[in-house]
């Protein structure tokens, strides 16, 4: 009889030993069909589809023309500064909407006369790029909006809201992972403001140089 029990007690840990290498063979075998990806427990990946960025823009011959009542017109070029903000979206890789705000103005004085303008544009803007291996992205543009002009000649002072419009082509340089280096080149006619005895008509063209930086939400 004590044989018996010596026996069965020296089988214990074999049995013990091979229903544990069952359990954890079986175990390894789940893991290798289940991917990471697909695995409950896995973190999603951060799409970083959002950014946010500033730009600042170089006038090249904006334009401040003012046409009189009586056909007279007089063309005034200003070479100055602008800078603005953006916030956007890509919705593809391919695709991206973006809401951009600028402002900048100028003040010369013309034939006797003294002109002041204050532009501040609000534009939706939509984008086609074409990625090249998350190095760079080169991209063209379009946009429309409504802008501000508030114009002011010789102490008189008109304002008006006008639609905007603009086209832009430029190129992304990933720096990394959550921030791009912006450098493009537009033309945008930001609208006109009438005053008592004539009109005003601003348009630009504009190279520009921002970041922005992706987030995900």
């Amino acid at each position: 009889m004590k044989k018996h029990i010596a026996a069965l007690l020296c089988m214990l840990p074999i049995a013990a030993h091979a229903e544990y290498g069952t359990y954890n063979e079986y175990d390894m075998d789940l893991l290798a069909q289940c991917p990471a990806c697909e695995c409950p427990s896995a973190a999603p990946a951060d799409s970083r589809d959002n950014y946010a960025g500033f730009r600042v823009y170089k006038n090249e011959h904006a334009a401040y023309s003012y046409n009189l009542s009586n056909g007279h017109k007089e063309k005034y070029k200003k070479d100055n500064w602008g800078f603005g903000t953006t916030v956007g979206n890509n919705l593809t890789e391919y695709l991206r909407v973006e809401y951009e705000t600028l402002y900048m103005g100028a003040q010369y004085s013309k034939n006797d006369k003294d002109f002041e303008y204050d532009i501040w544009a609000n534009m939706l803007n939509a984008y086609l790029l074409y990625d090249l291996d998350g190095a760079a992205a080169p991209y063209a543009g379009l946009g429309l909006g409504l802008t501000g002009i508030w114009g002011e000649i010789d102490g008189e002072l008109d304002n008006a809201f006008d639609l905007s419009y603009q086209a832009m082509v430029g190129i992304l340089f990933r720096l990394n992972s959550r921030i791009d280096l912006d450098l493009g080149f537009k033309y945008v006619n930001f609208g006109k403001v009438e005053h008592d005895r004539g009109v005003s008509k601003v348009d630009a063209t504009q190279i520009y140089l921002g970041a922005t930086y992706k987030f995900g939400l």
